[in-house]
């Protein structure tokens, strides 16, 4: 385990992380960092325990944001693929009935051509 000293609010404070993370948890850190003393500008000093709780439900309620977007993008997306697997099937109809279509007036011609040359319809 790599270890990392973070500071938060003017205090370090010593955390372990597993090896190749130490960048990410000193971001991570970084941010409550902000998100503390955002609280502290704006209400002073209001006791540390006080701050880090607010500041933690400040990271859950944009947490609880971006969980609800992430959910609502992942239900359109799904909306989206099933309609559009609708419109492929619609396509594909289409086209098959096409190609039947085109083999029936293939056929026809066939047999005009062959009146028209004098000889026998091959249907």
């Amino acid at each position: 385990m790599a270890q990392v000293t973070v500071q938060i609010d003017g205090k370090a404070y010593r955390m372990a992380c597993e090896e190749g993370q130490e960048g990410h948890l000193e971001e991570l850190a970084a941010g409550f960092d902000r998100y503390v003393g955002h609280l502290k500008s704006q209400f002073g000093e209001i006791g540390d325990l006080r701050l880090t709780v607010m500041a933690g439900i400040m990271v859950m309620d944009e947490l609880n944001d971006v969980t609800r977007r992430l959910e609502k993008l992942e239900k359109e997306a799904e909306s989206l693929r099933k309609g559009r697997e609708g419109v492929m099937g619609e396509v594909s109809r289409n086209e098959e009935a096409i190609a039947q279509a085109l083999g029936e007036l293939t056929s026809q011609i066939q047999g005009m051509a062959a009146k028209l040359n004098g000889k026998p319809s091959a249907n």
